[in-house]
């Protein structure tokens, strides 16, 4: 008798543990199977489905490629309370029409007049395009000035291989001890 209580107890000692991994594992299944059941979503719960959804649950699938541009230019801008600040989409299609840095004319308008508000009255010209001594062009609208000024930086500059601010600065402003290019690449830095 006392041997089969020694036999029984041993076991018991040896078979407790297996006894608790398997109850846990049975525990944590029927707690995974409830969480996922489909009745379960209205406690809410989440349900993953296998099934990608139907072509009647797509809402869109154009993505707008200048749209965060456009954003970080506006925002940017409007940071420094630029009258520009409401042409930031012509500023990125001009831009992408001429093939030129999205970022490069709004910094060289920072650069030249603070983002026009220190231009030349009624110059719309905040880009110090074509002013030297007396001289001064006059640009009849903002959008007049932007797509001008883009295409020259394209068609004068970038076709003959001057891209960056440095490059730039040796015919836009040749008496520029570097100053130029250092900040129109500072605000250049500020658009990434």
């Amino acid at each position: 008798m006392i041997m089969r209580k020694f036999i029984f107890g041993t076991t018991f000692l040896l078979l407790a543990p297996f006894c608790l991994v398997f109850l846990l594992i049975g525990v944590l299944f029927v707690y995974q199977y409830h969480r996922t059941a489909p009745e379960a979503t209205a406690l809410g719960a989440s349900v993953a489905y296998a099934a990608l959804p139907t072509s009647q649950n797509i809402l869109s699938t154009h993505i707008g490629v200048g749209d965060g541009r456009v954003a970080m230019i506006q925002e940017f801008l409007e940071r420094y309370n630029s009258p520009l600040a409401p042409f930031a989409p012509q500023i990125v299609a001009d831009a992408d029409k001429y093939h030129i840095d999205f970022r490069l004319l709004p910094s060289i308008s920072m650069q030249e007049s603070g983002g026009c508000r220190h231009e030349i009255p009624n110059s719309h010209n905040c880009y110090g395009f074509g002013i030297y001594g007396n001289k001064v062009i006059y640009f009849p609208s903002y959008p007049a000035g932007i797509d001008t000024v883009s295409k020259a930086l394209a068609e004068k500059y970038k076709d003959n291989g001057l891209v960056t601010p440095d490059q730039i600065m040796a015919k836009w402003n040749p008496s520029s001890n570097g100053s130029w290019a250092n900040g129109v690449n500072y605000f250049m830095g500020e658009l990434q």
